[in-house]
């Protein structure tokens, strides 16, 4: 028997804010989060600006009791919207009697997490303590009386992926499937498609599920820098995200957390838990072609929205709405609109997409689960979140990218798109509810 799957709750922190309601009508009034990095100096870099998290506070309920100390950013960030997604879901507060009587081994957590910048920051501090600035090389005395901090700061890079799951899992008691994906850019949505299918399958009642990211420091922004992936309009940080617009020159690094509740559909009618949306579709797959850029056809692309439509059992003229992958990059916003063309056809002229990151950054793996909640609230309110900044149309760009205006739509059925360095490709489709 495969179980429905429904989504109760859900949370998220953001470049554009911390709640629901308000990162939502910012996204529609096409307000930007992006602005000159405020993290470190990046004044000596090609890319100046990012999209942080601003004015953000640890909610204290979360800090009380001493379970979560010295965390980095991203599990702040994963927590606080992990909290909002179980309120929402009107889940029994943690630690709550209420809460004791739910079985912990059917509560399980899903993320697509990255790297923070708890133990970058570490191994960029000691680095830059140990420079000799006239001999410019390392002071090796130096260097060596640090060096054992510093590799230990960069072994916990490889564990860092698993503590957001961790301190989930302590948080909300959770002691059924436990697991983490760092797919890149599409690690959150393959989460969320995951989690689906341990419930589908019956191996948990409920999953937390997402995704979380911050790594704007030294070694993230270089790192794409490098690969001349990062927009570097520094004199318009606003104006810098332009997804298919034929101006486009990258795409802006931010930073945050998105978290779904995950529920099978008679556990969450029994305790008559707010059904916000359905979750009927999935679909994965690799393009297998470079490590940093996606096949030129999209094959892979392709694939997943095609293994989504099939998992669903819908067809390409189903889909009211596709929420794109649609980074700002030359490659990749060109690469998108072609694989949407050959999965859908003459259908793809009549779908509205458009691009939250032209607003928001790139969130990397917490993008996915930001842009699943945006669909749901975009089936909520009956309306389309516009494309920002976008101005010069692309021959190679030619669909409906719902231009810097919010669209008033009739929609029943959403598609998510994420597409991760190294062509990882994952494709959600959600629903309106019906019983």
């Amino acid at each position: 028997m495969r179980h429905r799957v429904v989504i109760t709750g859900m949370g998220w922190v953001t470049p554009l804010g911390h709640d629901l309601q308000t990162v939502w009508q910012r996204l529609l009034a096409g307000q930007s989060g992006i602005a000159p990095i405020r993290n470190f100096d990046a004044r000596a870099f090609p890319t100046t600006f990012a999209a942080e998290v601003k004015d953000y506070q640890f909610p204290a309920a979360l800090a009380a009791g001493g379970r979560h100390k010295n965390i980095s950013r991203a599990t702040f960030f994963v927590l606080d919207a992990a909290m909002q997604a179980w309120t929402q879901a009107a889940l029994p507060e943690p630690r709550s009697p209420q809460h004791a009587r739910l079985d912990p081994f059917q509560i399980g957590t899903y993320l697509g997490s990255g790297e923070g910048s708890l133990a970058f920051d570490t191994f960029t501090r000691n680095a830059l303590s140990s420079w000799n600035r006239q001999a410019e090389q390392l002071d090796m005395p130096t260097w060596g009386r640090l060096a054992m901090q510093s590799f230990n700061a960069m072994a916990e890079i490889e564990q860092e992926p698993a503590l957001p799951i961790n301190h989930l899992s302590l948080e909300f008691n959770a002691c059924g499937p436990s697991l983490n994906c760092l797919t890149a850019c599409a690690a959150s949505t393959q989460a969320l498609g995951e989690a689906t299918e341990i419930i589908r399958r019956g191996d948990a009642q409920i999953m937390i599920s997402g995704g979380a990211h911050s790594m704007i420091h030294p070694f993230g922004v270089t790192g794409f820098n490098r690969l001349t992936a990062l927009s570097t309009f520094n004199d318009n940080p606003r104006g810098a995200c332009r997804p298919f617009d034929a101006t486009r020159s990258g795409f802006v690094i931010g930073e945050g957390a998105g978290v779904l509740i995950l529920e099978n559909l008679t556990h969450a009618l029994d305790r008559a838990a707010p059904i916000l949306a359905e979750v009927v579709g999935y679909g994965s797959s690799a393009d297998a072609y470079r490590v940093t850029d996606q096949h030129p056809e999209g094959r892979g692309a392709v694939m997943a929205i095609n293994e989504a439509l099939k998992d669903a059992g819908l067809t390409a003229a189903d889909i009211d709405y596709i929420n794109a992958h649609g980074t700002g990059t030359k490659e990749n916003d060109s690469t998108e609109t072609h694989a949407i063309k050959v999965a859908f056809g003459d259908q793809a002229k009549h779908v509205p997409i458009s691009s939250i990151k032209s607003m928001m950054g790139h969130l990397i793996a917490a993008a996915g689960a930001v842009e699943a909640i945006t669909c749901v609230l975009a089936l909520r309110d009956q309306i389309l979140p516009p494309t920002a900044n976008y101005s010069v149309p692309d021959p190679e760009c030619d669909l409906d990218y719902v231009p810097n205006s919010p669209r008033p739509a009739k929609v029943r059925t959403v598609m998510s798109n994420s597409f991760g360095f190294g062509g990882q490709n994952d494709t959600l489709i959600i629903r309106q509810f019906e019983a």
